[in-house]
Formats: C-alpha cells, sequence, structure tokens
C-alpha cells in the first residue's frame, strides 16, 4: 500500500531566520553566538568614567546579570540575524539589555513598554499595532524590525551611532537642538560634549560596559551563559482562533514559556 500522505508543514513566517532547513547539528548551528556577536562590534568605543561605573554596576550582579542574559537568549539570534543583514553594528543586539533587561514584559512608568520600550507614539509611527488584542511593541519581531528601522533613520540624520543612541533615549528634536547649541557657542559636536538629561548621559555608557562584558566577561569575573548559533524559536501563522492554553498544551510548552515566546497577545 501507498504510504500515508503527511501533514503540510506549517508555512514559517519568521522573516529574521536563516533560509532553509533548520538543522541544529550543523557545524554552523554549533558556534557560539557570543562569538559571533564579538565578532560584528563596530560601533567607535567610549573609554570614561561613566563606562567605568556601569561595568563595575554590572560586575558587583552577577545573579542580575545572569538572568538578564539568560532571558536575553531566547531573542538574540533573532536579533543578530537581522542586525547583520541590515549592516549594522552587532552592539545593536545589546541594547536591550539596556532598555528593559531583555523583558519584553517591560513596561515603564511612561507607558514605553515591551524590550525595545516603545513609547506608544513612536510605536504607531513604526507600524507596531496595539489594540485590545494585542500590543506589537512587545512582539520580539516585529518590535526588533521597528527599533533597527528607527536607529537606522536616526544615524542617517545624525551620522554617528551615539548621537543615534542618545536621540533614540532622548528624541532626535533634543539631541538636534543640543547640538545646535553647541554650534552656535563654538562647542565639539560630540555625545560626550552636548549637554542632556542624567538619563541620557549614562546611556551609551552602559551599552558600552555590557559591550566590554560581552567581549571580555572573564575580566569582570562574570560567566555567560552557553548560546548555540541557531534559532530559539520560529514562527508559524495564526490560521484561526485558539485558546492559549490549548495551544501551550498542544506545544508541549509551559504556560509561561508559551507566554514568553508570544508576549504581544493580550488576548
Amino acid at each position: 500500500a501507498a504510504p500515508a500522505a503527511s501533514a503540510p508543514a506549517p508555512v514559517v513566517r519568521d522573516e529574521f531566520i536563516v533560509r532553509g532547513r533548520l538543522d541544529p547539528d550543523d557545524d554552523a548551528a554549533r558556534l557560539d553566538l557570543w562569538d559571533r556577536m564579538r565578532g560584528g562590534f563596530a560601533m567607535p568605543v567610549l573609554d570614561n568614567d561613566l563606562v567605568r561605573k556601569w561595568e563595575q554596576w554590572y560586575a558587583t550582579r552577577p545573579d542580575y546579570v545572569q538572568r538578564m542574559t539568560e532571558r536575553g537568549g531566547r531573542y538574540l539570534f533573532h536579533i543578530i540575524e537581522e542586525v547583520e543583514r541590515r549592516g549594522m553594528p552587532s552592539e545593536l543586539a545589546l541594547l536591550p539589555f539596556v532598555e528593559s533587561a531583555f523583558n519584553p514584559q517591560a513596561l515603564s512608568v511612561a507607558r514605553a513598554a515591551g524590550m525595545w520600550q516603545f513609547m506608544p507614539g513612536t510605536g504607531r509611527d513604526f507600524e507596531l499595532k496595539q489594540n485590545v488584542f494585542r500590543d506589537d511593541r512587545r512582539d520580539v519581531l516585529a518590535s526588533t524590525r521597528a527599533a533597527l528601522d528607527y536607529l537606522q533613520r536616526l544615524h542617517d540624520q545624525f551620522n554617528d551611532w551615539h548621537l543615534a543612541l542618545a536621540a533614540y533615549n532622548w528624541g532626535q528634536g533634543n539631541v538636534q537642538r543640543a547640538l545646535q547649541r553647541n554650534r552656535k557657542l563654538g562647542l565639539d559636536t560630540t555625545y560626550e560634549a552636548l549637554r542632556m538629561p542624567d538619563e541620557t548621559r549614562n546611556y551609551v555608557p552602559k551599552l558600552q560596559a555590557v559591550r566590554n562584558i560581552v567581549a571580555r566577561p572573564a575580566d569582570f569575573q562574570l560567566a555567560l551563559p552557553a548560546l548555540e548559533n541557531h534559532p530559539f524559536f520560529l514562527s508559524v501563522p495564526i490560521e484561526r482562533d485558539i485558546d492559549v492554553a490549548l495551544a501551550a498544551r498542544l506545544a508541549g510548552l509551559p504556560l509561561d514559556e508559551f507566554h514568553a515566546l508570544n508576549p504581544q497577545l493580550n488576548k
């Protein structure tokens, strides 16, 4: 008798994954994802007292760094894939460590949401849906696409990654005005020379500190969790509504893990 026809495989619509069949046992997939990231570091190095301060802050909190990097391990492959596809510095994949400690459910007092911390208006500007059913600011893939679109636009405007990051945190209008003020006064127009709020003043040094820790964890007596070079998850389209508890059970996942992989869903 002819063998029974197998069910069609679900269509994968995750633009961030490598094309073709996923084989976690091939040589490329078994590479160290941290090493892959280190190979893409390309941002100008910031070296000042604030960087030292934040290196020390993280180094004295190994449990926090462990939780943060383990949580980020779910999502880093997807972010690095998209950063590399765009030819951007791989340090940008570390920005959610600074923004939200890689928590896609993070919500600030100012109503910024998700691991990239999009404000409601900015999220809508970058086509992140927000309604009673979903908030795509919390969607790992959609918010990553939007954040990198935004960062690329800011870099195109300022032609400087440190200024682009300051604008991501403080707003491009504020950075533009700070630059104009310095030009009027005959002052430097570098990130470190601008007058800015303390949060923005510390923003790039925090990212530089995380980058230095990823580059040389042993120098800070820290250990990073092992991450291999393949996706933690794949995306499949939803053909019709299904109860979340049932979907999680059929996927063989604990409910909290299902929510961690689908953090954008409200209902």
